[in-house]
């Protein structure tokens, strides 16, 4: 039986398919390729060009595959865009997870593997670990429609053959320890790849977004998550539902937190160059600082992490963008415009 993995072109669902594959899973991935990337996708898995929201899409998947579980990484990502379309994200990450769920149960497929994130706890006010009992105060449109799905996959399960694992990410960076796949949109937000670029002269600085936040040096703070170990969880997770495990929330985090200027400050370490730093206001939507208690993720999910060193996800992050920028990968533009033209 397959796994569907929905949002399988782009950063993290790429890593996610690879980890399958690796894992001896039958693959199955859907991409509308709007941020993510036709060559990215394993050759192995059976790939289909469309939108999650595509009902009639949805059922010839389901109807081709014995589907046995979908694992949902489609969706919009960038906080500060949520804001500016609100009704865009709740759009694309709300509605169309609506239809995604719909044609699951629809299906008969029994479990779903939720991308969620740390924004739907709001600013915790410190770097105390949050857990997933904490309150849901989402500051932004993102974290909002995030959140709304989880409702819905809750309510779902309550009346339906249906179990899911909704994973609430912190902050992902890094790239494939095998090299096979990382971060390789031009416009991503993440901190951690927007220093690497500075670092090999991509860019001609990096903006920091307030440095008045409540926090040790005045920037924020996050717990940032190796891709791999995050991939992993997820896998954990499946194994879990296929055992029958009930409906759960897990975070999947370190535990411990680090503001922008350390992050800036390891990747000037570990790349061995300086790069220009800008300093502006707070960004509409941005939490101060948080930081995961992932005690369910490891106890339940027996979940245990392997590159949970910021110079391990910073090393691997600036492995991945030279490759980008000249090595392996060729120019990322050019190379996707001939594999999407070869395989079209």
């Amino acid at each position: 039986m397959a796994i569907l993995v929905t949002g399988g072109a782009g950063y993290i669902g790429s890593h996610m398919a690879w980890a399958l594959l690796d894992a001896g899973h039958e693959v199955v991935v859907l991409d509308r390729l709007s941020t993510g990337f036709r060559w990215a996708v394993p050759e192995k898995a059976r790939f289909y060009l469309g939108d999650v929201g595509d009902r009639s899409l949805l059922s010839e998947i389901f109807a081709e595959n014995e589907i046995e579980a979908v694992i949902h990484f489609a969706g919009s990502i960038v906080v500060p865009d949520s804001v500016l379309n609100p009704l865009e994200y709740y759009d694309n990450n709300t509605s169309k997870s609506r239809v995604l769920i719909a044609a699951a149960i629809e299906a008969g497929v029994p479990n779903l593997i939720f991308s969620s994130t740390a924004a739907v706890y709001g600013s915790t006010g410190s770097n105390v670990p949050v857990k997933e009992t904490a309150p849901t105060n989402p500051e932004n449109p993102y974290g909002q429609s995030k959140l709304m799905t989880e409702i819905m996959l809750r309510d779902a399960a309550r009346v339906h053959d249906f179990r899911f694992v909704a994973l609430r990410y912190f902050n992902v960076a890094g790239a494939d320890p095998q090299g096979r796949t990382g971060q390789s949109n031009r416009n991503a937000s993440h901190l951690i790849k927007i220093a690497c670029e500075a670092a090999l002269a991509m860019r001609d600085h990096v903006s920091v977004y307030g440095t008045d936040y409540p926090t040790p040096d005045g920037t924020g703070v996050r717990d940032y998550i190796h891709v791999a170990d995050l991939v992993a969880a997820h896998l954990r997770a499946l194994e879990y539902l296929r055992k029958g495990g009930a409906s759960l929330i897990a975070n999947c985090g370190y535990g411990r937190g680090y503001s922008v200027l350390d992050v800036l400050n390891m990747v000037k370490r570990v790349s061995g160059r300086n790069f220009a730093v800008s300093f502006g206001a707070r960004r509409s939507g941005d939490a101060a600082s948080i930081v995961a208690d992932a005690t369910v993720a490891r106890q339940v999910l027996n979940w245990a992490p392997r590159h949970d060193r910021l110079e391990s996800i910073v090393r691997s992050s600036l492995d991945w963008e030279d490759r980008l920028r000249g090595g392996e990968r060729q120019d990322i533009d050019q190379l996707r415009q001939r594999l999407v033209s070869s395989w079209a």
